[in-house]
């Protein structure tokens, strides 16, 4: 992969700041993605800029949501994201990675050794973790509208703590679908910040 800007760049220009080590596994967990998402389709981009200015911006506004030392849970990690970089950005955390996909929860199992993490990787369904795991908080990206998110979780908010949900400039249109399904019932619905994405109108 040659990308002409590099992460360190791409993170300055962004203004973000972070330890050498971060950097170092962010660039190598970054390879190690770009490279299997030639077997998998694992991620849309394959740029240092795009990273940052996506899944990192996102991360970590996410990272200030969380607590000092909670067990998280990410619902459909997919490629990594945001599970894997959250875990980099926040060692404190104890994450487990939740995906229904075998050959991408695979994919994700390897990231996870090369990368030295001690991150839990489950091949299965989010509400199957739960029924025998507790977590502080699940957090979800690019998984699903929020009526189904709620819906997988209306049985399991004992054992899910909270849900973090980063969404797009259609949440409000999610918001309004879930509560004409009755999904929102029991469900204290906060927005707890909301920012621009780099580079976007939204």
């Amino acid at each position: 992969m040659n990308d002409p800007v590099s992460l360190p760049a791409a993170l300055d220009r962004f203004g973000y700041k972070l330890s050498p080590d971060q950097i170092g596994q962010l660039e190598q967990y970054c390879q190690l993605l770009w490279s299997a998402n030639r077997q998998v389709n694992l991620t849309r981009h394959v740029d240092y800029k795009t990273f940052v200015a996506r899944d990192v911006a996102d991360v970590l506004q996410l990272s200030a949501c969380i607590e000092r030392d909670e067990d998280v849970l990410d619902i459909g990690s997919g490629g990594g994201v945001p599970g894997i970089v959250l875990s980099i950005l926040r060692p404190d955390l104890r994450m487990s990675l939740c995906e229904s996909v075998a050959k991408k929860a695979r994919w994700l199992d390897r990231f996870v050794q090369q990368l030295e993490l001690p991150v839990a990787v489950f091949n299965e369904r989010a509400d199957r973790v739960l029924d025998d795991l507790c977590f502080d908080c699940c957090i979800a990206r690019a998984v699903g509208p929020l009526w189904k998110l709620c819906s997988w979780l209306a049985p399991h908010w004992p054992a899910a703590g909270r849900l973090l949900a980063i969404k797009g400039p259609t949440w409000t249109t999610e918001v309004s679908d879930a509560n004409e399904r009755g999904s929102l019932k029991i469900i204290d619905l906060t927005k707890i910040v909301e920012y621009p994405m780099h580079d976007t109108d939204a």
